[in-house]
């Protein structure tokens, strides 16, 4: 039921915690229960109301692809991990002294699920007077990822989210700052940063006025000229533009980022179009839209939520005809419960080729499948036949090395292969582009393509931009 908007007034989250209060709970299946109540010790959980009265038919469930997104599912765990959790956690609801061994348990799991993948917490950190800064990432030369810490949850976690160590409590998995203050002196020392994307978490469930305090120290650096805001609220909590006590206020704040003469890039989290078929969802749409920002459309393609061509053609073609852009179609990462969601490159790729020919022009600025991996973000372009062998044809759509960007390389064609890792060189001209962490110091090894794309030379050491 699609309610008046101003229903749409109060955010009840939804966790492990209190999730027997949830209407619909007590109607699952037992065994659908149990999944959600194990998985959930290791993997994060958070849904709102919004999002199961509104976006979740039941009748579906579990196939339902917004239950799929944010209800945790037995097969996120192998056989032998889940097991592992469900007989600790029955011996430690018996009896309170196995309590340690359970949380060691979930400690042991998480850690086997990679937490931080394409060298995050190692290769990406920038410094300042020679110090590493806490909470930001810079990997590609134009861009700097900054991590509030007041943005460090969302108002529903996504269960194939690639930062789900944000959320799980640990304190060495976390990557947040609260130095605003910090960002704004690495910002006037790099004057080739022209773009600063705010991500966590979810930057938007700040109030306006701490947002305003991130920033605003950063609207008189002349040379950041794109301010982007990650975030899952126009999904998932639309109400956050629309009827929350602040609405308003953060729409003026949107305002005055325009008007300070940057561009201001709202990269919304829709991974199907049912998150845009409320009235709520499209006002929220519409308002933000109304201060000059921009709402571009990015996700994943995800196994058991959008994968099949028709549920991207809703969704680019819906997005459009509202004003929104369509950015990125990724692959699944290589984390967390990767192997419930990920599928072969190849399927990928067919999935968005199918969905691209279907879409009108305003919707192909859409670019995928692509890899964000070690090296850069690795654009899939297809299958090609190189003399009596297929080839995967691929590129850099952003790099560590900037020149390899938009060098069209080849890798082997492998129909199981389902990350870049997995993939070798076609040729001794491709082997440049396969960047890898040395094995002795763990900084990157760099192969730098020569503007020929011939001779190349090898040299170690941390790069220039991390």
């Amino acid at each position: 039921m699609d309610r008046p908007l101003t229903e749409h007034t109060k955010f009840r989250a939804i966790t492990r915690s209190n999730i027997e209060k949830l209407g619909q709970w007590a109607h699952l299946d037992s065994d659908l229960r149990e999944a959600a109540e194990v998985v959930s010790l290791v993997l994060p959980f958070r849904t709102n109301a919004y999002v199961c009265d509104e976006l979740i038919d039941w009748d579906r469930v579990p196939d339902d692809p917004i239950y799929q997104l944010t209800f945790p599912q037995r097969g996120m765990l192998t056989d032998e991990q889940f097991e592992r959790i469900r007989v600790a956690k029955e011996a430690a609801d018996a009896d309170d002294a196995h309590k340690p061994l359970l949380d060691a348990e979930i400690s042991r799991v998480r850690l086997e699920l990679n937490p931080h993948p394409a060298g995050q917490m190692t290769h990406n950190v920038p410094r300042v007077d020679g110090d590493p800064i806490e909470g930001m990432q810079h990997k590609y030369r134009e861009t700097t990822l900054f991590f509030p810490s007041h943005g460090q949850t969302c108002h529903a976690y996504c269960t194939f989210c690639f930062r789900w160590a944000q959320f799980v409590g640990i304190e060495d998995l976390k990557f947040a700052s609260r130095e605003a203050d910090q960002l704004a002196r690495y910002l006037k020392q790099n004057k080739r940063v022209t773009d600063v994307l705010f991500t966590g978490g979810d930057p938007m469930v700040m109030k306006a006025r701490v947002l305003e305090r991130y920033l605003e120290p950063i609207l008189e650096i002349e040379s950041v000229r794109t301010i982007r805001i990650g975030t899952k609220s126009v999904g998932y909590w639309p109400q956050r533009y629309v009827t929350d006590i602040d609405a308003d206020d953060t729409l003026r704040l949107f305002e005055r980022v325009v008007e300070r003469g940057k561009h201001l890039a709202i990269m919304g989290h829709y991974s199907h179009a049912v998150e845009l078929s409320t009235r709520v969802s499209r006002e929220a749409v519409r308002r933000i839209r109304s201060t000059g920002a921009n709402i571009r459309m990015q996700s994943p393609v995800i196994r058991h939520v959008n994968d099949d061509a028709g549920a991207w053609v809703d969704l680019w073609t819906r997005g459009t005809q509202m004003g929104l852009i369509p950015y990125y179609m990724f692959v699944e990462r290589d984390t967390g419960a990767k192997s419930y969601f990920d599928m072969p490159l190849v399927r990928c790729w067919n999935i968005f080729r199918n969905a691209y020919q279907q879409v009108p022009g305003t919707a192909r600025t859409v670019r995928g499948p692509s890899m964000s991996c070690f090296p850069g973000k690795v654009h899939i372009l297809g299958i090609a036949d190189i003399g009596d062998e297929q080839a995967f044809v691929l590129e850099f759509l952003q790099a560590r090395e900037p020149d390899m960007v938009r060098r069209p390389f080849f890798a082997k064609y492998d129909p199981k292969a389902t990350w870049y890792d997995q993939l070798e060189p076609f040729g001794k001209g491709d082997e440049p582009f396969f960047i890898e962490p040395d094995a002795e110091t763990g900084m990157p090894v760099s192969l730098k393509v020569s503007a020929s794309g011939g001779e190349r030379s090898r040299s170690r050491g941390a790069p220039a931009r991390r």
